[in-house]
C-alpha cells in the first residue's frame, strides 16, 4: 500500500484487509467499514475530500446499492431530483433555512459565498485562473488543467469575481455625478 499512496487500518487475515477497517485512498478520499479477502463488502462510506458521502452495500468491491450525499447534507436521487432544476432554482441551503429577504441574493449553496481571487471563477470545486488554465481546490492545491471543453463551460456558466453589466441598459458613474442609466440601443421602439 505504501508504494500506491493508500493505508489501512483495521482487521487483517491471511494478510489482507478483512473485517472492518478504514482505507485511505491517495486521492484524499477514504473507505470506513467492512472488508472481505481485501476488497470492500458489506456496509461501508467512501468519504470523500469535498465532505460529500457514498453509503453503500458493497458486494467483493463492488456497490450493490447505496446513496450519495453532499457535503450539505441534500440526498442525491436520481428518480426523484427537486433541486435547482427548471422549476425550482433555490439552492439546497434556501429550501432547508428559507429565501432571504428582497434585496439580497444567495450566489450559492453556501452563504456567505467562497471569496473568488481577481480574475478567477468558482469550478464548483476549486478557482479556475483562465489566463493559466490551472484548477485549484480552494485551498489554492493544484487540482488539474482545464482542457478547451472545461474552459469554454466554466466561462460560460460559473461564478467569477467581477460584475458585469449586461442587457440593453446599464448603469454607469460619471465624474463628479450619481449612478444612471444609460442605453446603448434604443430596444424598446
Amino acid at each position: 500500500m505504501e508504494y500506491t499512496g493508500s493505508r489501512y487500518d483495521g482487521a487483517m487475515k491471511d494478510e489482507r484487509m478483512h473485517g472492518r477497517g478504514t482505507y485511505w485512498l491517495p486521492t484524499g478520499a477514504r473507505y470506513e467499514g467492512e472488508f472481505k479477502d481485501g476488497q470492500f463488502h458489506g456496509n461501508g462510506t467512501l468519504h470523500y475530500p469535498n465532505d460529500s458521502k457514498y453509503v453503500a452495500k458493497w458486494n467483493n468491491g463492488r456497490a450493490v446499492e447505496g446513496k450519495y450525499y453532499f457535503a450539505d447534507g441534500l440526498e442525491y436521487d436520481e428518480n426523484v431530483w427537486n433541486y435547482c432544476d427548471g422549476y425550482d432554482r433555490r439552492f439546497h441551503t434556501e429550501v432547508k433555512n428559507g429565501l432571504k429577504p428582497a434585496g439580497r441574493s444567495q450566489l450559492t449553496n453556501e452563504d456567505p459565498p467562497k471569496q473568488i481571487p481577481p480574475g478567477c471563477y468558482d469550478s464548483g470545486d476549486g478557482f479556475y485562473d483562465p489566463n493559466s488554465r490551472v484548477v485549484s481546490d480552494y485551498a489554492g492545491e493544484f487540482l488539474r488543467n482545464a482542457d478547451d471543453d472545461e474552459h469554454e463551460w466554466i466561462v460560460r456558466t460559473c461564478r467569477k469575481e467581477w460584475d458585469e453589466f449586461v442587457g440593453p441598459a446599464f448603469l454607469k458613474r460619471r465624474e463628479g455625478k450619481p449612478l444612471e442609466i444609460q442605453k446603448e440601443h434604443n430596444y424598446f421602439q
